[in-house]
């Protein structure tokens, strides 16, 4: 059980936790929410032992393992299978001890275990996650570093579920997935047999993954059974009440105080008097639970409401390379007020699209058709890189309105949540969310007909995704988005398009049906196919000879490895006294032995496998 007792955690002179009390019973799945600032990764931290507290206590059963997403991604030569299974640090000793091993008791030993820990399954269980998070069955035998560091972080994500540990904690770890990853993540943690605890701002990772919700409010940590809907409504409950509590407490204390202020100077009634002090000294003030109030998004209407189409798009032919186009035969048309989503996997073509739509990317070949004096406003992630980091929000809007008085230039910095001194902090101090507000502000100043926004969430706690899909509905133009969040999806969305097979086409289902299909795919013997790395068009089969012949050199190695195993414990086997002599040792060799003979044929059938598929490619 993880047990919080009296736990109080300062940080920066800031007291974020203050003297909370919480268990957490084993094979829990707990959502960790609250307000972005409030501690969440920082009681992490001190669970991880990596903070200490400034008063109580963590306590652990003494044999969990903890296990956590690194902060920095894994990098270079070996290939992500290889860096997922040596996150499982007691096979991978267990599997180096066992090429030197002499002594038969201990080879015994060691097979024994490897039986136990499920070892010689690990090589598929690390590629169905590896899968789950989209990397193809090619793509998993590539160098780590040959990835994007966000393709490399999920391998990180990858490594970590694989480990199992008995305390799973996770930081936000839908911020480097896609749609797909995240509904396949979402359905993993369901499952998870032991205890997890996740940091999330995802409404349906709470909703299906969790329950139990750990609430950090003001310092007070708050356990809720349930999901995350469960949650909204035991709180509001809880509000309810408090404020009821503290309307009764201030007229008791109002009635009593009136009581002392009349009868104070009577001596008959001092006693009496003096008995209403105690009484309010004792009265400890109930705490309301005050809601904080989200500050709004809001997207400045266009100027003119445009004729449609707004765009058509013609069978066009569009990407980076004219000989192996990314997207091919797209046809489709916006109108002023569509909201679509775009669905596919990281890879597929939808940033090409987006930059075509945005006029980013001219087509190869079709009709791109946009009406007359279209604006776009264009959102992505890797902008909030480029803001100014010694520049205020006041100076970025300054920047935009020119000669406009000083009084208007604050007012519209208010506008978009920097109002008073907030609007002359430097962007490099902003939080992640304010940065997501001031660039959403910036990119949609002056009233755009349509709206591109690729993957705005990120940053946003609960509430302000909330306000963001509030702001969508309310914004009159085209959105086009691009999210792993499905609640804003399903919020905002009136249409998808399915950006797959280098193609563009409507998806007739909704989110669960695709959900389905994600999870089915991810579920499939063969791995879901991706190309993990900015919209690079899928290798030819000829190209897949690489990957294969690694395929069949590791299967070789693999034979020869439990071969050598098989022989020693041979060896041991022939010795004339082994059964009369020691019959638990010679029965768990004869174990040992049974386990590395079913290891032998599943490389054998490992490398027949491959020598096939490589025989094919080969044409």
């Amino acid at each position: 059980m993880l047990t919080i007792t009296d736990l109080s955690v300062r940080l920066a002179g800031r007291l974020l936790i203050d003297q909370s009390s919480v268990q957490i019973t084993p094979g829990s799945r707990v959502g960790l929410v609250g307000r972005n600032g409030t501690g969440k990764s920082t009681l992490f931290k001190v669970i991880r032992s990596e903070l200490a507290a400034e008063h109580g206590s963590v306590t652990l059963p003494p044999r969990w393992h903890i296990g956590s997403l690194a902060q920095e991604a894994p990098d270079g030569p070996e290939s992500l299978i290889e860096v997922v299974l040596k996150a499982d640090l007691e096979r991978d000793a267990l599997l180096r001890e066992a090429e030197t091993a002499h002594d038969p008791h201990r080879i015994a030993e060691i097979q024994t275990r490897l039986v136990d820990i499920d070892a010689h399954s690990a090589p598929a269980r690390a590629a169905a996650i590896l899968s789950g998070l989209g990397f193809s069955a090619a793509n998993q035998l590539r160098a780590c570093s040959e990835f994007s560091g966000g393709w490399r972080m999920r391998v990180a994500l990858a490594a970590t579920l694989f480990a199992a540990p008995d305390l799973l904690l996770l930081d936000e770890p839908t911020n480097y997935l896609d749609l797909e990853g995240t509904l396949w993540l979402e359905d993993h943690l369901a499952h998870y047999p032991r205890t997890v605890i996740v940091i999330s701002h995802d409404r349906d990772l709470l909703e299906s993954s969790v329950d139990q919700i750990l609430h950090l409010d003001r310092g007070k940590l708050t356990l809720y059974r349930g999901s995350y809907s469960s949650f909204e409504e035991q709180r509001a409950a809880r509000e309810l009440l408090d404020a009821k509590q503290v309307k009764r407490q201030e007229a008791e204390r109002a009635r009593l105080q009136a009581f002392v202020d009349r009868f104070k100077a009577k001596a008959s009634k001092a006693r009496q008097a003096q008995s209403r002090v105690k009484m309010l000294e004792r009265l400890k003030p109930i705490t309301a639970l005050v809601t904080q109030d989200v500050l709004e998004i809001s997207f400045p209407p266009p100027e003119k409401t445009l004729s449609p189409p707004i765009i058509a798009v013609d069978n066009v032919s569009v990407g980076y390379d004219p000989t192996t186009p990314v997207l091919s035969r797209v046809t489709l048309r916006i109108d002023n007020d569509d909201r679509i989503a775009l669905l596919g996997a990281n890879g597929n073509g939808k940033s090409t699209l987006v930059k075509l739509l945005a006029g980013k990317l001219a087509p190869f070949s079709g009709r791109v058709t946009r009406a007359d004096k279209l604006s776009i406003a264009y959102f992505a992630q890797h902008q909030l890189d480029e803001l100014n980091e010694d520049a205020s929000a006041y100076d970025h809007v300054r920047k935009l309105m020119g000669d406009a008085p000083e009084a208007k230039v604050r007012a519209r910095a208010g506008a978009i949540g920097f109002s008073g001194k907030a609007a002359d902090t430097k962007a490099g101090k902003l939080s992640g969310g304010e940065k997501a507000r001031l660039l959403l502000g910036l990119a949609t100043f002056f009233g755009p007909n349509m709206i591109i926004l690729d993957e705005p969430t990120n940053h946003l706690d609960i509430d302000s995704r909330a306000a963001l899909a509030e702001a969508i509905n309310d914004f009159p133009g085209a959105v086009i988005m691009v999210s792993h969040d499905r609640y804003l999806i399903e919020a905002c969305a009136e249409r998808l398009w399915l950006v797959a097979d280098r193609t563009v086409t409507n998806y007739d289902g909704d989110l669960d049906d695709y959900r389905r299909v994600v999870l089915s795919a991810a579920s499939a013997d063969a791995p879901r196919e991706r190309n993990n790395g900015n919209d690079k068009p899928q290798r030819t089969r000829s190209d897949n000879r690489g990957p294969l012949k690694k395929r069949i050199v590791e299967a070789e190695a693999e034979i020869a490895r439990v071969s050598e195993i098989i022989a020693k414990i041979d060896t041991a086997l022939a010795l004339p006294d082994i059964f009369t002599r020691d019959p638990k040792q010679a029965a768990q060799l004869s174990k040992a032995r049974a386990n590395a003979a079913d290891a032998l044929a599943r490389a054998e059938e490992q490398w027949l496998e491959a020598s096939a598929q490589y025989d094919e490619a080969a044409g």
